[in-house]
C-alpha cells in the first residue's frame, strides 16, 4: 500500500512490492494473481462472511432485516480505517481499479441475493434487497473513511440502513 501511495498504482511493479515486503516475486505470485489483487484479496472472505450471515440470520425475518444482519457482520470485520482510506485513495485514482471495485461489489450483491433466495425470498425481491444492501454498504463505507468521522463502520451501516428505511416509508 505504501508503494501505491508513494509511486502510484501504475508506477509500482510486482518486483518492488516483493522487495519491499521481503518476498521473492515467485512467492508474491503464490498469493496473488497480479498486483491488483493486493487490493482485492479479501473479497472472497467478505463474500463468505455475507453469505454465512444471511444463512445464520434468525428465522422468518424480512429480507431487509436479514441483509442488516449481514451488513452488521461486515461492519464488525472491517476495522482498519486508515488502511481502508489508503486503499480507497489508490482505487479512486485508477480507472481499472475503480472498475474492479464495481465488479467486486456486483459480485457481493449477487452472492447476497443468492443467499436470500436460499432462504426462500422471491427472486426479484432478493435481487432488489441485495442491491439496496450493497448501496447502503457503499454509502456507509464512504462516510466511515471520511477524515471527520469517528463512529465505527457497524454504527454507520446501521444509521445508513435506517435512513434507507425512512426514505422508503416516506
Amino acid at each position: 500500500m505504501e508503494l501505491y501511495i508513494e509511486r502510484g498504482y501504475d508506477n509500482t511493479t510486482v518486483a518492488e512490492i516483493a522487495n519491499r515486503t521481503g518476498l521473492t516475486e515467485r512467492t508474491f505470485f503464490r498469493h496473488f494473481a497480479d498486483k491488483r489483487e493486493v487490493l482485492f484479496g479479501g473479497a472472497g472472505a467478505l463474500q463468505e462472511l455475507l453469505v454465512n450471515a444471511v444463512a445464520a440470520a434468525p428465522g422468518p425475518a424480512a429480507p431487509i432485516d436479514v441483509v442488516a444482519v449481514a451488513l452488521d457482520a461486515i461492519g464488525s470485520m472491517l476495522d482498519d480505517r486508515e488502511y481502508s482510506r489508503q486503499r480507497q485513495t489508490v482505487i479512486a485514482a485508477n480507472a481499472e481499479l475503480r472498475e474492479r471495485e464495481l465488479i467486486k461489489l456486483a459480485s457481493l450483491a449477487a452472492a447476497l441475493a443468492d443467499a436470500l433466495r436460499a432462504r426462500g425470498v422471491e427472486d426479484s425481491t432478493a435481487t432488489l434487497t441485495a442491491e439496496a444492501g450493497i448501496a447502503v454498504f457503499r454509502v456507509a463505507f464512504q462516510r466511515w473513511i471520511n477524515e471527520n468521522e469517528t463512529r465505527d463502520l457497524a454504527a454507520i451501516i446501521r444509521t445508513s440502513l435506517e435512513e434507507l428505511k425512512a426514505i422508503t416509508r416516506a
